[in-house]
């Protein structure tokens, strides 16, 4: 279904099904930017890493990634799919595959909540037609902590390990493609992999331990830079700026601010998922950009967390600055670029110019016409109006 946060999607083709689907994801997290934004805020104030690093407040950091986030999530797509009662039930068996997990449930909360509400959904229409007057309320209640207690088992005992294991697939085949000197092709696993919210565990599980190892052995290493580098999601959100949906545009700048200069990447998974082809734009800009760090020799000393332009500059070694803004640029202007032109620059998106008026001024809407449209206007109430007759 469409949400005040993702534009309609008319048509029945393939292409149509797809964007359809990247709204159904998309729409489960746009409703929860805020709280995406509170967690990016606090882990880049006060992670040790941070500008103001607090033990005490950094405790926060990790239920909000690991509870609030996926439950939230899973609430919202409940929602979308069986009103309230459906994002009850989303939420209790979201819990699930939080507890059913080591890492972050963001993909097992987009699964267990809307498949929930779905199951409660035919539920009711079961019990509808058979539930006595008076039983309603009794019925309504158990039938919900009936689904939701079975969804949030199956989340422990089945769903969770499945996205877990997928993100060690993910991880594996990154592994692969590092160990066989094809960098570049790595963005085509990690990007997707990062849409999906498995960044976390592609950086901090994969490349991170790997570059660790370069760095000691050399001083740097650009394994750190193949999953954190902003530059891709910078030139998707200007281009969703300047051409994307119209109702989006405004929440783009603040978008941009906590992407680039925050490092929370998770910011911009939604646009793409709103428009699945839009994919294409961040992997031409990761590859492009890992390309880059490849052929100016970049790297960094340690994995840049979280991963803004302050992080960067702060882990680059000396006299590494050329390459590593270099591929940042290049990562960047790819993106922007693929991505506007799979916006169609505006054109799909009511940008065109309006058509000139065939009267008066062009694209005037005043003047003359009116003039006549009042009169006709006239004409039309005199004669709608019964002739009496006359004293």
């Amino acid at each position: 279904m469409a949400t005040p946060y993702t534009p309609t999607v008319h048509g029945t083709g393939v292409r149509a099904t797809i964007q359809r689907f990247g709204g159904h994801l998309a729409g489960m997290i746009m409703p929860n930017i805020g709280a995406f934004i509170a967690w990016g805020l606090i882990t880049a104030l006060f992670i040790p890493t941070g500008w103001v690093p607090n033990k005490t407040l950094a405790e926060l950091v990790g239920p909000i990634i690991n509870v609030l986030l996926p439950v939230l999530i899973g609430y919202t797509g409940g929602r979308m799919v069986h009103a309230q009662r459906g994002a009850v039930v989303g939420a209790v068996a979201t819990m699930g595959v939080v507890v059913g997990a080591d890492v972050p449930m963001f993909l097992g909360a987009m699964i267990i909540g809307p498949l929930a509400a779905l199951i409660l959904k035919y539920v009711d229409r079961f019990t509808a037609e058979r539930t006595r007057a008076g039983f309603e309320m009794l019925v309504d209640n158990f039938t919900a902590g009936i689904v939701g207690a079975a969804t949030a088992i199956a989340g422990v005992l089945a769903i969770g390990p499945v996205v877990e294991k997928v993100t060690e697939v993910a991880g594996d085949g990154v592994a692969w493609l590092v160990s066989h000197s094809l960098l570049p092709i790595a963005s085509v696993i990690i990007e997707p992999a990062k849409v999906l919210f498995l960044n976390n565990a592609i950086n901090h599980g994969v490349l991170g331990p790997l570059g660790v190892a370069e760095s000691v052995k050399h001083g740097k290493s650009i394994l750190f830079m193949l999953e954190s580098n902003p530059g891709p999601g910078l030139g998707l959100l200007i281009a969703y700026l300047l051409f994307g949906p119209r109702s989006l545009r405004p929440s783009t700048p603040a978008a941009m601010i906590i992407h680039f200069f925050g490092g929370i990447h998770e910011i911009y998974f939604p646009y793409v998922l709103m428009k699945p082809r839009l994919i294409l734009a961040v992997i031409a800009g990761g590859a492009s950009g890992v390309l880059t760090f490849l052929v100016t020799g970049a790297g960094l000393v340690a994995t840049p967390s979280p991963g803004s332009i302050f992080a960067y500059m702060a882990v680059t070694p000396k006299g590494g600055w050329f390459g590593v803004i270099a591929g940042i640029v290049i990562a960047t202007a790819v993106s922007f670029a693929v991505a506007a032109a799979l916006l169609g620059f505006g054109r799909a998106n009511g940008d065109q110019p309006e058509e000139p008026a065939q009267d008066g001024v062009p694209g005037d809407t005043t003047g003359t016409n009116d003039t006549h449209d009042d009169k006709r206007d006239n004409e039309t109430a005199a004669e709608s109006v019964p002739a009496t007759k006359e004293a």
